[in-house]
């Protein structure tokens, strides 16, 4: 036990020894004599020494050095609760959460249904807290937008900053710089590998996701195709899941990303799907959560109930005392 004050105890144990010293001053200060004192009683040695009267004194006396005993302790013991008893607790921080890593198709084909996909990555943030999330984009080249992270309200805003770029006119919006460095566009396969390469802590069991928002229509050579991307996804343990844009509308498309989804474990959902957030929330949290644990802390917090009870057991015992030989 550690004490955030303890010089008060020694004012406490100061004021106890102050007390007693007044008391055995005012006990030895001779009497003033005279009628105010009582009348004289004869033959009083002989009452005294009498063997009830002897015991009854001594009872007398024992009783009041108990009562001052127990109210010096009391005193004491609040004395050690005015000093703030501190306890040291060892904390390990552990934060249980799954990876996330948000994949999007940004080419031309997309740009129609990028804003809804934005919309549907926003509302899966609410369930899934805890979670670190992080955002590549991709066409012709990916580009990281952030990485894995569990701060959610700059997720929020840049989710909602790249919704915006989309509103333009001219020039290329900031957010999408370097996702046109090579040729051909909407390459999927590469965009989805390079979303599964920006997990981080490889060496380590943890859960991983993809949610790959594309329309799958690929326009020119990729390094790696849909299928090649997905069973790297499955080699490095990360299920992907997709948002399709096109289902009902292109099924030749949305076998060829349902089969890329089943082959790491995920599943295809509708872009539009009334149960698509929900889903993709319960089939995420489905996955076992890994534990990561931060760096040991020693916290002091206040642990001054043992004190508080003893200083009030013996206040009250000092108080059922007096009663009981009526000081």
């Amino acid at each position: 036990m550690a004490l955030d004050a303890p010089w008060m105890i020694i004012v406490a144990a100061a004021a106890v020894v102050a007390a007693i010293v007044v008391g055995i001053i005012i006990g030895l200060r001779p009497g003033r004599g005279g009628a105010a004192d009582g009348g004289a009683v004869a033959r009083a040695e002989r009452v005294r020494a009498l063997p009830s009267v002897t015991a009854a004194v001594r009872r007398r006396t024992l009783a009041a050095a108990a009562v001052v005993a127990l109210a010096a302790v009391a005193v004491l013991a609040a004395g050690v609760v005015v000093a703030r008893p501190m306890a040291a607790k060892t904390i390990e921080p552990v934060q249980t959460n799954r990876d996330i890593m948000l994949c999007l198709d940004v080419s031309g084909s997309m740009s129609e249904v990028d804003v809804e996909v934005l919309e549907v990555f926003e509302s899966l943030l609410p369930g899934l807290a805890g979670e670190r999330i992080g955002l590549t984009i991709f066409n012709s080249s990916p580009v990281q937008v952030f990485p894995l992270t569990d701060d959610y309200e700059f997720i929020r805003t840049q989710l909602q900053n790249i919704r915006e770029s989309f509103d333009y006119f001219d020039e290329i919006p900031e957010h999408w710089i370097g996702t046109l460095n090579g040729p051909g566009g909407s390459l999927i396969g590469d965009g989805l590998a390079s979303c599964v390469m920006r997990f981080d802590q490889a060496g380590s069991e943890r859960s991983r996701s993809v949610i790959l928002a594309t329309d799958n229509e690929l326009n020119g050579a990729s390094i790696v195709t849909l299928e090649e991307a997905a069973n790297f996804a499955a080699a490095q343990g990360v299920r992907v899941f997709a948002l399709n844009p096109v289902d009902g509308v292109d099924t030749e498309i949305s076998e060829e990303l349902e089969r890329a989804t089943t082959i790491s474990g995920g599943r295809l959902y509708p872009l539009r799907g009334t149960e698509t957030v929900a889903g993709i929330v319960d089939d995420i949290q489905a996955q076992a959560a890994t534990e990561l644990r931060g760096q040991v802390q020693i916290v002091w917090t206040d642990a001054p109930d043992p004190w508080i009870v003893v200083a009030i057991v013996l206040a009250l015992g000092a108080v059922v005392l007096l009663w009981r030989v009526r000081l």
